[in-house]
């Protein structure tokens, strides 16, 4: 069987080498290419066959959508993944209308992408129909982790953070520079979220939404609030600087509006710990179970022998007391040091 040539154009070298990376675990006999550019990928397609391409959306020059159009031209039978870091839903109409094959949305879930690879080359056989690509919102959920990755990938970020109004980090995409000051930099985040969210009440805003840049230091952080009970932090490098706060803010409002909408579905397990901590009403729960023995059989009554040796046996096991300035009750009886008694 002769191999499978597949064009990838993608002008982020790390996606390139990742999506690359993954199709060289495929059990299959693939001819992969790639090009950085809309330009370069048309030129190369006219003089080599193309069984596969896998584009980005936005590439320099043209979207991946005309390259489509243009690479079909020389090889009408070739399919087409296009993937994006953009949410935006008018995207996924457009790439649906353009009849591209599959759409993926980065971080690109790799199970799924190498999935629509083998069936659309046919390196697998199935008789189920290719699913079409959704247009609709409520379809297409990626998880807060996603979410976060993305935002961190767009803003060349250190770390994205979403926390709760309690202060407590939910989910992370990457590690804070000092570790050490994690908890003293939160409490005062924690701070700056309480007040913003006393100012929006008072000017009658049914959704906080203040901005808290800081940009000048070791690193620049982003921190606004997300939903009404949540918040989330972007640390890295430059991106609050006067030429890229503008681009960081809009990334941030892309990410939010998202992450708004999964928030109320998604479980989010808290990343410094395998399990959550105790509820309250666990903590009762077990208490109560721990006692229920207790409990097990109202009817049964202790007969007095029981009773007369549960506290002699309690007794013979206190120490005498040692110290020689104490006298026991019956000493002090026989020297006539305690109270007569009344009869």
């Amino acid at each position: 069987m002769s191999s499978h040539h597949v064009l990838i154009v993608e002008d982020q070298h790390e996606v390139s080498r990742l999506l690359r990376s993954a199709l060289e675990t495929l059990e299959a006999d693939l001819d992969v290419v790639e090009i950085p550019s809309g330009e370069e990928a048309v030129l190369h397609s006219t003089n080599n066959r193309v069984d596969l391409l896998v584009s980005d959306y936005r590439l320099p020059g043209m979207t991946g959508i005309e390259l489509m159009h243009k690479v079909q031209i020389n090889h009408p039978r070739a399919k087409i993944i296009l993937v994006t870091g953009q949410t935006d839903p008018r995207i996924r109409k457009e790439v649906a209308e353009a009849g591209a094959d599959a759409f993926f949305l980065k971080p690109i879930p790799m199970a799924d992408f190498l999935d629509a690879v083998e069936r659309h080359l046919g390196l697998v056989e199935t008789l189920l129909p290719p699913e079409p690509i959704s247009t609709d919102d409520n379809e297409i959920q990626r998880t807060i982790p996603d979410l976060l990755a993305g935002l961190r990938q767009d803003l060349s970020a250190i770390a994205v953070l979403l926390l709760n109004d309690s202060g407590r980090i939910l989910a992370r995409a990457g590690d804070l520079p000092d570790r050490e000051n994690e908890i003293a930099l939160v409490s005062s985040l924690l701070s700056i979220y309480s007040a913003g969210q006393k100012v929006s009440q008072l000017l009658g805003q049914k959704m906080a939404s203040t901005w808290s840049v800081f940009d000048g230091g070791r690193y620049d952080m982003v921190f606004a609030p997300v939903g009404l009970t949540h918040a989330m932090l972007v640390i890295g490098e430059r991106i609050a600087g006067i030429d890229r706060v503008l681009y960081s803010i809009d990334k941030f409002t892309e990410a939010r509006k998202s992450i708004e909408r999964g928030i109320g579905e998604t479980n989010l397990v808290n990343p410094t710990t395998e399990e959550s901590p105790t509820a309250p009403q666990t903590v009762v729960e077990q208490t109560m179970k721990e006692m229920e023995p207790l409990f097990t059989d109202e009817q049964q009554k202790l007969k007095p022998a029981e009773v007369n040796n549960y506290w002699n046996e309690a007794a013979s096991k206190q120490k005498t007391p040692t110290n020689p300035d104490m006298l026991s009750y019956d000493q002090a009886k026989q020297l006539g040091l305690t109270p007569a008694d009344e009869s």
